[in-house]
């Protein structure tokens, strides 16, 4: 399978009607000048040169709602990432925006310039908690919005969040549902920070709002991605990207005032994933483990072994399990084969 590459160009706030009750772009996405077409070129040029190796790329403007930017900025932007595309250097354009932001002229306009993924921000399938968060939109929005992507043609992609003021864990196990029967073909989740300079900053300070702490994220997203691996749609990625001002709290520069960050928060989850595949297969033998041998594909090495070694540690605490892990490239990435090596009756 070919490696996948996405060359990032943030757009922090621009065509963002509302100020979300967690939002600030500028500080989320690191960047805080308006980005232009040699900016896109000089990014793509320097991650180009950087590959080491044959590979899918492609330019993603992340940030902001794209298709709320002035129509001549778009086009800019557009057109510098195109003339990568035309040229072989990439392979596809992504983005992403808000639900109230698609229509059929924008559809139009994007497929002129290949745009092969369109990202909605969804964050929520309940109304009540859409308006809590100052959205301006409603899942009815959503609705319409993935419903005209995929008829044009276009790949469908969902940003859900959780831990939103007044959101409980059947909130967001509900919007999953509610995503899922949109039929994306990919899913990011994002649990809330507390980012300096927002209205939810000030709820915190106040103690109107609890952010989630890491262990009820990892929880609730570990439930999360189960349920949308069941439903054959690809979670891409859990947690914001590590930038010099997404950071843990303690560092000086960090803009986070308080929530579940972790610097490896989707690997946590996918640890965890991982963890619970592994016990229940040990918990199937008809026999007391003692020691275990995983043969796995390098790529999962990882998260199979968990931050810090947390899952073969906890095998050996909770279970009294040793693990023996045993990288195979033959093994498909994703799966793993378990042997038992002892028992504790031999």
């Amino acid at each position: 399978m070919k490696k996948q590459y996405i060359i990032p160009i943030f757009v922090p706030h621009l065509g963002c009607p509302q100020n979300c009750t967690f939002c600030n772009q500028k500080k989320i996405s690191g960047q805080e000048k308006q980005v232009t077409g040699e900016d896109v070129r000089n990014t793509v040029e320097a991650y180009l040169k950087s590959f080491k190796e044959e590979a899918y790329v492609e330019i993603a403007f992340f940030g902001g709602s794209f298709t709320g930017i002035p129509v001549e900025k778009q086009e800019e932007l557009l057109q510098v990432a195109f003339e990568f595309v035309k040229d072989g250097k990439v392979d596809s354009i992504r983005l992403s925006t808000r639900p109230d932001y698609i229509d059929k002229e924008v559809l139009k306009r994007l497929k002129k310039y290949k745009v092969g993924t369109i990202e909605l921000g969804v964050q929520s399938s309940n109304d009540y908690i859409l308006n809590k968060s100052k959205r301006g939109h409603t899942f009815e929005d959503v609705k319409k919005a993935s419903k005209m992507i995929r008829w044009h043609g276009f790949n469908l992609g969902h940003q859900m969040m959780i831990g939103l003021p007044e959101s409980t864990r059947i909130d967001e196990i509900n919007t999953a549902k509610d995503c899922a029967k949109l039929k994306p073909k990919m899913v990011r989740i994002y649990p809330v920070l507390v980012i300096k300079g927002t209205k939810l900053e000030e709820e915190y300070n106040k103690n109107i709002y609890e952010p989630l702490t890491v262990d009820q994220a990892v929880e609730t997203c570990r439930e999360l991605y189960n349920f949308f691996e069941r439903k054959h749609i690809k979670v891409i990625r859990m947690g914001l990207q590590n930038t010099d001002t997404i950071s843990n709290p303690e560092n000086d520069k960090s803009e986070v005032i308080a929530g579940p960050y972790h610097e490896a928060f989707g690997q946590l989850v996918e640890s965890s994933v991982w963890y619970d595949k592994i016990l229940d297969k040990i918990k199937s033998f008809n026999v007391k483990v003692k020691e275990v041998e995983l043969r796995i594909n390098p790529e999962d090495v990882n998260s199979v072994v968990g931050h810090k070694r947390e899952n073969v540690v906890k095998l050996k605490n909770l279970y009294d399990v040793k693990t023996k892990i045993v990288q195979d490239n033959k093994t498909k990435k994703g799966t793993f084969n378990i042997t038992i090596l002892q028992t504790y009756n031999d």
